[in-house]
């Protein structure tokens, strides 16, 4: 069935978040680093801020309550107001003949700061910011909103996103076609799931 629309995640979909990581993210590594039962971890912990939300890598490194509040404080009043660059690719993403939804995981102003920086938010027909630590609302309750408000079949609607448990998950547990985007080739082919890295291939999935 023809694609009517697209629903996109931010955070390594649009722009690579290891691009800003090391300067938005700095102080955070600090206070990670000054916990001693996270040391020898640290450089995971790391790459794993920079795919998941905070909570869900507090949660798997066992962080204490107090490391958690403090990082989450932290968090709460971040933003990044420097210059950032969409994936090239994205430019492909602009030109696709369909409706299109931002839908990204993390912490409302800190995720408002990087659309502005990005410079997309005239892309969208909605923009939604699923934000953990004041919200139950989930990915897979707003992509399910998506297609009733508007209207659309679970077949008219593809996810795209790089994250195979948060996106791809949701979408899939709803009946929705999902791709996911593999930019850096950093998963296996996966038999069950549609995988591109770069967004040219999308002009051949929505038809």
């Amino acid at each position: 069935m023809r694609k009517k629309a697209i629903i996109l995640d931010l955070d390594n979909t649009i722009y690579p978040v290891k691009s800003i990581a090391d300067e938005v993210f700095a102080p955070l590594f600090e206070m990670i680093a000054q916990d001693a039962n996270h040391k020898s971890d640290l450089e995971k912990i790391r790459q794993e801020i920079m795919r998941r939300p905070f909570q869900l890598v507090a949660k798997d490194y066992g962080f204490s309550e107090e490391l958690k509040q403090n990082g989450l404080e932290l968090l709460k009043s971040t933003t990044y107001l420097g210059k950032m660059v969409p994936y090239e690719d994205y430019s492909e993403v602009r030109a696709l003949p369909v409706d299109k939804y931002l839908v990204t995981t993390g912490f409302l102003a800190f995720q408002k700061s990087k659309v502005t920086s990005l410079k997309i938010e005239n892309d969208f027909e909605e923009i939604h910011i699923v934000d953990p630590s004041t919200s139950d609302t989930t990915k897979k309750k707003v992509f399910a909103d998506i297609l009733e408000r508007h209207n659309y079949d679970i077949h008219e609607v593809l996810v795209v996103g790089d994250d195979l448990h948060s996106e791809i998950k949701a979408a899939r547990e709803l009946g929705m076609d999902a791709v996911l985007y593999d930019r850096d080739n950093l998963h296996r082919e996966l038999p069950d799931i549609k995988r591109i890295n770069n967004f040219r291939e999308l002009i051949e999935l929505i038809k």
